[in-house]
């Protein structure tokens, strides 16, 4: 079941057809992200606020290349350091 999208939700694009990264595809990530989403194209398709890095490519992907954006507590503190977890 494909999950449900509205305007305004974070997601993450797959990057299987992004070819001109400079990293090898296999070092690559497999999803890049997190992006807004600005307009539903129908149920199959939508519409995202691209960064300025990525504004070459065409917004609209399709849903089956999309996946909600889930924040984790490292996400919401990028600024907090990281201690190893032998020093804690």
């Amino acid at each position: 079941m494909e999950p449900e999208f509205k305007e305004g939700d974070q997601v993450l694009v797959s990057k299987l057809n992004f070819n001109n990264l400079k990293r090898p595809k296999k070092m690559r990530d497999s999803f890049g992200g997190p992006f807004t989403i600005i307009k539903l194209k129908g149920k199959n398709a939508l519409q995202v606020k691209l960064t300025e890095k990525c504004s070459r490519k065409h917004p609209v992907f399709p849903v089956s290349l999309v996946k909600p954006y889930l924040e984790t507590e490292e996400d919401k503190f990028r600024s907090r350091k990281k201690i190893p977890p032998h020093q804690k």
